[in-house]
């Protein structure tokens, strides 16, 4: 959870860019005939002038000081849930740690109320060419590294060819169209993509961290590390204890504090990552107050677990927020490169075991929704048959793909809410054996002649209550479904690796999508070791989405080619999809407070917050 919102849920989302849909296309002029601009947008002009104070959702009285301290519950890149063992969450190697992104800045930062649009950070201003090729970005002269060095245009320059070059993988496959990044002198870095590139890529580029060349010159970027990196942004890392916690202070020189994108943020003199390997330890830190802002995800903790003295004392608060973003995708996925998963049909059957009608009212107290789509709570999920404007996309591939593509989109059925309907489990029977499957005894038998068995992979054990009862369904069926917890680290490799049968995943969402979704869903990341393309999903039709996606000239055109990206992906039955919570659950020790209006696409929490010494005495936190 970052400490500010901004553009670096890249690596989260695999959607770097967003966008709203009230914003117009982008003038028929070149933009480089207006100068330099002060920010970056997606399709049309900034909402705020070069002058803007401050965001509009922040407070810009917000005090400085305490501690806020969180667990991590969303990870990008390198980053495990469960421990840390390198502060370099930018390239494959090691589990890297909560919180790093606080210590580096970019040339732009984002606004929670106007996706798909970047203002300056690093940079003053920006220049773009009239075939909107070339960015040429103006550093401000006072930009600060935390050793008192300048950031130059070197640094910046540095920074996007060491990331292509040996980042994550989810770097390099996002960077493949950055052609080149020049420094001219100290202050301007003239940045080139190619041709092909996508709708984003000057705002996937203008929101990369920025390191110091200087600093790297003498250790290698790849390597797992415990030395903190040399920074820029408003937090350095502070004590920690390797796998255990990790804190970060507030640089109180910082240089860039009263930047119009940074006024009312970065409140906290000190952020506190804690890490517990086991789920309802971490709730019981909560409750005793060593961890003091909780996101609530677990159904039956939210509905039975805060019930302890300080909340009944009033000293914890407990708060539903509707969730105002696109949800994204949560599901169970299969592997398409083990034999046994390769025929949609065994897929499917194998979703119809999972009876998420009884899952949710016996397990999860009736508080989410089916997940039906790649695109949940947003414009872009698709709906009934397609437009004629899907179809136009879709036809060039009538024969290579399903043909349930062109019509009805697939919705996955809804159960008796027995835990195993007879029906559906009848149904999932005759699919497997229209796929080759033959039962020997109790056993079901691929069409290879081996026995079924599928191991669903974890490294914890917080979805066991909702795994098993799935997993029994399917051992009606014949198959051996069994489960593997296995430490963070292995688990990490083993996706690294594409080691595994079946592994959970959730995907953050974007208001919309863009071209880095081939980090998730493209041919080239299903051969990409450690790429987040964990089914392996390698097709042309949708890799030909995304970059129409990529391409599109307005929202409108992106939302109709997410939608037929939509009926792709449902139709490969590349997963059991889960569920999603309509509302943001928030628990926090009564220290706390925030501004009365919150952003548009985000709850704002924690990142606008501020400590509250007056309620943190009346607690007795102070």
């Amino acid at each position: 959870m970052a400490m500010r919102i901004t553009r670096r849920r890249l690596l989260e989302a695999a959607g770097a860019a967003l966008a709203s849909a009230g914003l117009p296309a982008l003038p028929g002029r070149a933009l480089a005939e207006t100068g330099e601009v002060h920010g970056l947008s997606t399709f049309g002009e900034l909402a705020l002038p070069a002058d803007f104070p401050h965001f509009a959702y922040v407070n810009p009285k917000a005090p400085k000081g305490g501690t806020i301290t969180l667990q991590i519950k969303r990870a990008g890149g390198n980053q495990n849930f469960d421990t840390f063992n390198t502060l370099n969450t930018f390239v494959l190697q090691g589990d890297g740690a909560a919180g790093m992104d606080a210590c580096f800045d970019s040339l732009m930062s984002g606004s929670g109320d106007e996706p798909g649009a970047l203002y300056g950070l690093l940079a003053k201003s920006v220049a773009i060419s009239a075939d909107r090729l070339t960015y040429r970005f103006r550093l401000r002269p006072e930009a600060r590294f935390h050793d008192g060095s300048r950031v130059t245009a070197s640094d910046v320059a540095f920074s996007m060819d060491i990331l292509k070059s040996k980042g994550h993988p989810s770097y390099r496959l996002i960077l493949n169209e950055l052609v080149s990044s020049v420094a001219e002198g100290d202050d301007i870095v003239v940045v080139t993509l190619s041709p092909k590139r996508g709708r984003d890529l000057h705002l996937v580029v203008a929101g990369l961290p920025v390191f110091s060349a200087k600093y790297w010159s003498t250790r290698n970027f790849e390597a797992s590390t415990l030395e903190p990196p040399l920074g820029s942004g408003p937090y350095k890392v502070g004590r920690l204890e390797q796998g255990r916690f990790i804190e970060f202070e507030r640089v109180p020189d910082y240089w860039g504090k009263d930047l119009p994108v940074n006024v009312g943020v970065n409140n906290f003199d000190r952020t506190r990552w804690e890490y517990f390997r086991d789920r309802q330890v971490a709730f019981e830190a909560f409750k005793s107050g060593v961890v003091t802002f909780q996101e609530e995800f677990t159904s039956r903790i939210w509905a039975t677990g805060y019930d302890f003295p300080a909340i009944k004392e009033g000293k914890v608060k407990k708060e539903s927020l509707p969730n105002t973003e696109p949800t994204g995708s949560q599901g169970w996925y299969f592997n398409l490169r083990r034999d046994a998963f390769k025929d949609p049909r065994i897929r499917e059957a194998i979703g119809l075991c999972f009876d998420f009608e009884w899952t949710n009212k016996n397990i999860m107290f009736g508080s989410f929704a089916r997940m039906t789509s790649f695109f949940e709570n947003s414009d872009s999920k698709a709906v009934g048959t397609p437009s004629p404007e899907e179809l136009a996309l879709l036809e060039p591939f009538r024969g290579k793909v399903p043909d349930e593509v062109f019509g009805e989109v697939y919705l996955p059925p809804v159960s008796d809410g027995s835990g195993s309907d007879r029906a559906l489990l009848r149904k999932a029977d005759e699919m497997f054996r229209a796929a080759g499957c033959k039962r020997d005894g109790n056993v079901l038998k691929l069409p290879d002649g081996k026995p079924f068995e599928i191991e669903f992979l974890d490294f914890q054990a917080a979805l066991q209550p909702h795994t098993q009862p799935f997993q029994a369904n399917l051992k009606r069926l014949g198959i051996n479904a069994t489960s593997r917890i296995v430490d963070a680290a292995q688990y990490q490799r083993r996706l690294d690796e594409f080691d595994f049968d079946v592994v959970s995943r959730a995907l953050t969402g974007s208001a919309i999508p863009s071209d880095s979704m081939r980090i998730v869903y493209g041919s080239e990341a299903a051969k990409t070791r450690g790429s987040r393309n964990l089914a392996g999903i390698g097709d042309p039709a949708i890799d030909a989405m995304i970059e129409r996606i990529g391409q599109a000239g307005s929202y409108k055109e992106v939302v109709v080619a997410a939608k037929a990206l939509d009926r792709l992906l449902r139709a490969g039955r590349y997963w059991v999809p889960m569920w999603w919570n309509p509302n943001e659950w928030l628990a926090y020790w009564d220290m706390f407070d925030r501004p009365a209006t919150k952003p548009k696409y985000s709850s704002g929490a924690p990142g606008i917050w501020w400590f509250d010494a007056e309620k943190a005495k009346r607690i007795g936190k102070g």
